[in-house]
């Protein structure tokens, strides 16, 4: 190729290109706002944002007394999964405020549990026993279902005194936030009273 095509190819491209950076600058800095419905819209999408996901292993030991003396127990190696975070199908065009062009208030819910369980392969009866002078008693079927149902509520109350809800929130708000800068906006944050 001669010298005057080189010339005239790298003149378009620069073109081409400054044309790119000049719509993209118009597009991203001087587009109207984005309307709270639209944020409403995405955030919703979200639907329930689970943040955090703590596991937590525990030992749960439960004792039965027997009628008319004696007793049974049990005691069960626990691993559990419990899950937090916030509801955002619950937000509502009522929770956006604009404090500006392209800076928005949102008001999430509070953080919250949503689920929490055992995790079945690490779950086993470690031991279970009956007094030895009171043989004929026989074992209670539904002990150790007791001691899971136990167990469940061991590993919330656990992961609750450790700050998981605190912890499910701020994530929550980075991924609002994430999710509001890729729409052009700044977000800031209030916790909204339960209703």
């Amino acid at each position: 190729m001669t010298t005057k095509t080189w010339r005239a190819i790298a003149i378009v491209s620069t073109l081409a290109l400054l044309f790119l950076l000049l719509t993209s600058y118009f597009h991203l800095w001087l587009k109207p706002s984005v309307s709270p419905a639209t944020v409403v819209t995405e955030v919703q999408k979200l639907n329930q944002l689970v943040t955090v996901r703590y596991s937590i292993q525990r030992v749960v030991g439960i004792r039965e007394p027997k009628v008319p003396f004696g007793e049974e127990s049990i005691l069960l190696m626990v691993q559990g999964e419990v899950l937090a975070g916030v509801d955002l199908a619950r937000i509502a065009g009522r929770d956006i405020t604009y404090e500006g062009k392209r800076s928005i208030i949102v008001a999430l819910p509070p953080a919250r549990v949503f689920n929490s369980f055992l995790d079945e392969k690490e779950t086993k009866v470690w031991d279970r026993s009956i007094t030895w002078w009171t043989p004929w008693v026989p074992y209670d079927p539904d002990l150790e279902h007791k001691a899971r149902l136990q167990a469940i509520d061991d590993i919330r109350n656990a992961a609750l005194k450790m700050g998981i809800l605190d912890q499910a929130q701020k994530n929550a708000q980075q991924s609002i936030r994430d999710l509001c800068n890729a729409l052009g906006l700044e977000a800031n944050f209030k916790i909204r009273p339960l209703d």
